[in-house]
C-alpha cells in the first residue's frame, strides 16, 4: 500500500486499538496542548504533559480542557522538563515524545544522554512527509532537519530508518530516488558517487524492503514524461516514495519550497531512537504539530 494524503493516514491511526501515550516535554504552550487534545479527541493519543504545572493548567483553564492530574507532571525548567519527559518513556509511561516550548538542543541532550536517553546505537535522523498539490501521493524528502552533511554510511542508515517507518505504515517496497543535479555518475560530484554506492548496496540486498535509485534528478524522480526524454531507465520514476537530499540545507529548501510556495502541508519527527519524538518547531501551527503526532503515532509500535 501507499498513503495518498494525510486524510487517509490520520483514518488509518484512528483505527488503531489503542491510544498511544505521548510525554510532551515543556508542555506549557498553547498551539502544542491544543495539538495534542485535538489528538486525544480523536482517539489517537493520550497526552501526558511534563512542565510548568501552573501555566499547563492555566492554558487548559483558558482551553477549557482537562487532564487527569496523574498525567501532569511539574518541572518548570527546560532541562529538568525535558529529562522527566524521557525518563517516563524510558520506564515505560509513555509510548513516544514530544518537544514543547523550548530549545531543540535541550531536549535533544536528554535523548542522546548516553546513561539515561532513548539512544539505541543507531543513527538518529529526522522525518518528513510532505502533502504537495500536483503530487498523487505524499513524497518523504529527509533528511532536512538533523543530519547536517551525511557521508555514504549515514546516507545508508538514513535510508534504513525511512524504510522502517514507511514499512509500520504498510508500505510493501517503497521506491527511494538518490538525488543530485545529474542522473550519471561523475567522479567530481561526490553525491553522485554516494548515490550510485547506495543504489549498488540495495541491489546486493544490504539495504533490504525497498527500491534504491540513484543518482536520480529530481525532475527525473518525479515526473516519468521528463525521464523517458532524458532516457533515463527507471523504475521509480513519477511514482517516488522517498527523496534522499545530499545534506541539510538542500533537504531545508525542499521543504520549504514544498510548504511555502507550493501549500504543501508537512508533518515530521525524529527516528532511529526507542521511540518517534515529535520535534516540530516552537513556532509551528495547531495543525503542524497535529500531523506530526498523528505520523508519529502511526509509526509507534
Amino acid at each position: 500500500m501507499e498513503i495518498k494524503n494525510f486524510a487517509e493516514l490520520i483514518g488509518k491511526v484512528k483505527g488503531m486499538p489503542e491510544m498511544k501515550r505521548m510525554v510532551i516535554a515543556a508542555a506549557g504552550e498553547e498551539h502544542t496542548l491544543e495539538a495534542a487534545l485535538h489528538a486525544r479527541k480523536e482517539g489517537i493519543c493520550r497526552p501526558i504533559l511534563v512542565g510548568d504545572a501552573a501555566k499547563i493548567r492555566e492554558i487548559l483553564k483558558e482551553l477549557k480542557e482537562e487532564v487527569p492530574e496523574e498525567d501532569i507532571y511539574d518541572a518548570a525548567e527546560p532541562e529538568v522538563a525535558a529529562a522527566k519527559a524521557v525518563e517516563l518513556v524510558r520506564e515505560g509511561k509513555g509510548d513516544f515524545l514530544m518537544k514543547g516550548y523550548l530549545d531543540t538542543k535541550v531536549i535533544l541532550k536528554a535523548v542522546v544522554n548516553k546513561e539515561t536517553g532513548l539512544g539505541q546505537g543507531r543513527l538518529m535522523s529526522h522525518f518528513t512527509m510532505f502533502e504537495v498539490p500536483g503530487y498523487h501521493k505524499i513524497i518523504v524528502a529527509v533528511d532536512g532537519g538533523m543530519v547536517t552533511y551525511p557521508d555514504l554510511q549515514m546516507k545508508k542508515e538514513i535510508i534504513l530508518n525511512t524504510i522502517d517507518v514507511l514499512h509500520a505504515y504498510g508500505y510493501e517496497n517503497p521506491k527511494v530516488g538518490v538525488l543530485a543535479c545529474v542522473e550519471k555518475v561523475n567522479p567530481k560530484m561526490p553525491e553522485t558517487l554516494d548515490a550510485d554506492e547506495l543504489a549498488k548496496m540495495n541491489a546486493a540486498g544490504e539495504i533490504p524492503g525497498c527500491i534504491v535509485e540513484g543518482p536520480i534528478s529530481y525532475d527525473c524522480a518525479m515526473s516519468k514524461e521528463i525521464a523517458d526524454f532524458k532516457g533515463y531507465e527507471s523504475k521509480i520514476a513519477g511514482d517516488v516514495d522517498v527523496l534522499i537530499v545530499p545534506n541539510i540545507h538542500a533537504g531545508n529548501i525542499l521543504g520549504k519550497v514544498y510548504t511555502v510556495t507550493c501549500g504543501a502541508k508537512m508533518a515530521g519527527f525524529i527516528v532511529g531512537a526507542k521511540c518517534p519524538i515529535v520535534l516540530t518547531s516552537r513556532g509551528s501551527s495547531a495543525e503542524e504539530k497535529y500531523m506530526s503526532i498523528v505520523v508519529s503515532a502511526a509509526a509507534t509500535k
